[in-house]
């Protein structure tokens, strides 16, 4: 299990290595330097000096991959890939374009952001699998066309509206919730239950349509047969061998979801005014902070590279022939 475990995180350096190069690539050829020093500075007083001056303070002034002035390896280390690289790949995100500790920043925004996504990860994962449990039970009825209808109209509706509607019905007109805001400790529950239920609410219809169809396609393989010849009823295969059979698709369903634990939600967060990282992002673009945006988006990457080696680590403890892989 180990070299399997050990094999997975070897994969994932090349693909971290490539995400770097293509985030670098974006932030620095597609956009250079001096277009982000003008965006900073702003049309109105921007000179030749004030963007070189903006440039040098940054950073931003040595050549992209190779520096011809150097010698030996400082040819490749003394350039501008590297030193961003280094930073990257070190956890050490440095400053924003406006002076401000990102890594300060992203370890006091983290939380509000996990505090919003792990209750909405949770709970819908509960209710989506729950529902799909039972819709699956009455197959072939009205039941199941009822419910597939009602899956489809959910996924055609805007999350905008879910935003928006709950806002107005469950904190202006029945007060039963702040419209938005947060608070820190114990309180801040208060604030999060509103967004807790538009995100649950808002994902039912495609995760319910998704796990259907992933216990429809058990439902039809040969062991859930032999347990039907056994005399078993139908509650007892599909919650006890179809759903432990049907993990592996709902792990890999979940890891997509796992950088948004960290990175929180970017509208769900703008719209309840939650000072996470969802948030923090969206301010970023606003203000066109380009090492913040750089910096959210490299460590999404790894977020999402690290879900998918605990998902590959899950595999072996759910199905244990993957170790064999």
């Amino acid at each position: 299990m180990w070299a399997y475990i050990v094999r997975r995180i070897l994969y994932a350096i090349p693909i971290l290595i490539g995400v770097n190069l293509l985030t670098f690539l974006l932030f620095f050829v597609v956009n250079s330097p001096q277009d982000m020093a003008v965006a900073h500075i702003g049309d109105r007083y921007v000179t030749q000096d004030a963007i070189d001056r903006w440039i040098v303070t940054n950073g931003y002034d040595k050549p992209l991959f190779y520096n011809e002035s150097a010698h030996d390896a400082a040819k490749f280390t003394d350039t501008l890939f590297f030193a961003q690289s280094k930073k990257l790949f070190t956890f050490n995100f440095g400053t924003s374009d406006t002076g401000r500790d990102i890594g300060y920043d992203i370890s006091e925004r983290m939380w509000p952001s996990l505090a919003l996504a792990l209750p909405s990860l949770l709970f819908g994962l509960t209710i989506n699998v729950s529902l799909a449990l039972f819709i699956v039970l009455f197959r072939g009825t009205y039941f199941d066309a009822s419910g597939v209808t009602a899956c489809v109209a959910l996924m055609s509706i805007s999350s905008l509206f879910y935003i928006i509607s709950g806002q107005y019905l469950l904190a202006k007109v029945l007060h039963w919730m702040p419209i938005s805001g947060y608070s820190p400790g114990l309180s801040a529950i208060t604030f999060l239950i509103l967004p807790v239920i538009v995100s649950v609410f808002s994902g039912m219809g495609s995760g319910v349509r998704w796990y259907r169809a992933i216990f429809l396609e058990e439902i039809s393989k040969d062991y859930v047969r032999t347990a039907r010849a056994k005399g078993l009823s139908e509650i007892t295969i599909l919650f006890k061998h179809v759903l432990k059979n049907a993990m592996l698709p709902i792990l890999t369903g979940v890891v997509v979801l796992i950088p948004s634990l960290f990175l929180g939600s970017l509208i769900l967060e703008s719209f309840f005014s939650i000072p996470g990282l969802g948030s923090y992002t969206i301010d970023a673009i606003r203000s066109q902070d380009f090492a913040i945006v750089r910096s959210m988006v490299f460590l999404g990457s790894v977020l999402y590279i690290v879900g998918l080696i605990l998902t590959d680590i899950s595999y072996t403890l759910v199905d244990p022939r993957v170790r064999l892989n």
